[in-house]
């Protein structure tokens, strides 16, 4: 056998194609990393916009005009936005007022520590000065203000441009329809419609189902944290609020912080330490795997694997906020995948094994089994 006969079976093109996917993959990628200041805020404002959009035809039904409706919803959630940033203003300020009784707190922590690690203390100096010394805090929170600031100054313009995205965008929505049919003709209008309503229809259900089980997370933290004492409930509710958008990573990170924030509140007292880390595992498991899945339901129909893959590679990207749209960014990438035939395997891989499953089920249901016997 010679050479010719030997690779005369491979496919050089599916490799070659393949090949330049991989690369176009990595092109993106990297586009998306350094234009992430500018495409960041469209991306957030078209995902809002999908969550927006059956509430500007809820309005439209009622006789409200598109733009008014527009106005009315961005309005009232710049007012709960700012409400939320003056609990959470006032609440920063108190806890600055109340820092020399956390710091008593954390003394006595990093002091029992100490002496059980064998780290270097010293008892005449107070809890900051002795960390500054080990762990060099000068230049740490000269870097975290300067940072912090910029961050800070980069949302309000980052808020002011989704703002602008989202209102145009609603107005513009509603003849979007007509401009596809004008602008394509036959089976292409059709599979961009197709493309564009699952979009529209998977991602606003998630992020509703999110926002409502996050608000839910939130106000039972609050409830239950007040309860038993700890300080700032509504703050911890609102972070815990924050984080849930992230999946499995966020209520983690929630948790160990109320938890570590107990410890320094109530130490040496193991009971409520103990109650606030079990009112967070007990709210963020309940929601997180018995109600948030049940009103999913088959929704998104991605891989637990592919969602954790999906929160490195788009926080990698994008940071924070990366992690937030990791979830929707990837229902998108999924559903156009499924519509491009090409790219269908690409689907079924970022799919869970379930899903696959029901939708083999249903082309078989519609095909019939004679057409499949007969193929």
């Amino acid at each position: 056998m010679n050479s010719d006969d030997r690779f005369r079976g491979f496919n050089f093109a599916r490799v070659n194609l393949f090949l330049l996917g991989f690369i176009a993959l990595l092109l993106a990628g990297a586009a998306l990393k350094l234009t992430a200041p500018v495409i960041l805020p469209f991306i957030i404002a078209v995902l809002l916009t999908f969550v927006l959009e059956p509430l500007i035809v809820l309005l439209e039904r009622i006789k409200i005009p598109r733009a008014l409706g527009a106005v009315v919803i961005v309005f009232l959630i710049g007012a709960a936005v700012y409400v939320v940033g003056a609990i959470l203003f006032s609440s920063l300020r108190t806890i600055l007022t109340l820092f020399p009784k956390y710091e008593l707190r954390f003394t006595e922590i990093y002091s029992w520590l100490a002496g059980l690690l064998e780290l270097p203390y010293d008892e005449h100096l107070s809890l900051v000065q002795n960390l500054w010394g080990q762990l060099d805090l000068r230049v740490r929170v000269q870097s975290f203000a300067l940072s912090f600031s910029e961050s800070f100054f980069g949302f309000l313009a980052d808020t002011v441009m989704v703002v602008l995205f989202v209102v145009f965008l609603l107005l513009e929505l509603g003849h979007f329809r007509d401009r596809i049919e004008l602008a394509f003709a036959g089976m292409i209008s059709t599979r961009i419609q197709k493309i564009t309503a699952g979009i529209i229809t998977q991602v606003a259900r998630y992020l509703a189902v999110k926002f409502f089980v996050s608000l839910a997370t939130g106000l039972l933290v609050t409830i239950f944290l007040g309860f038993i004492g700890l300080d700032f409930p509504i703050v911890w509710g609102v972070i815990s609020f924050i984080l849930n958008f992230i999946p499995n990573i966020g209520s983690i990170a929630s948790g160990l912080g109320v938890t570590l924030f107990a410890l320094v509140q109530f130490w040496p007292q193991p009971g409520p330490i103990a109650a606030s880390a079990v009112v967070m595992l007990g709210v963020n498991f309940s929601l997180g795997n018995f109600i948030e899945p049940r009103l999913q339901g088959q929704n998104l129909g991605l891989s637990p694997f592919v969602i954790l893959a999906s929160l490195l590679a788009w926080g990698w990207l994008w940071g924070f906020a990366g992690l937030v749209l990791a979830v929707p960014m990837t229902v998108i990438v999924k559903i156009i995948c499924e519509n491009v035939p090409i790219l269908e395997p690409v689907s079924i891989m970022l799919g869970s094994y379930k899903a696959a499953k029901i939708k083999e089920s249903a082309h078989i249901s519609d095909t019939g089994p004679d057409n499949e016997t007969h193929d």
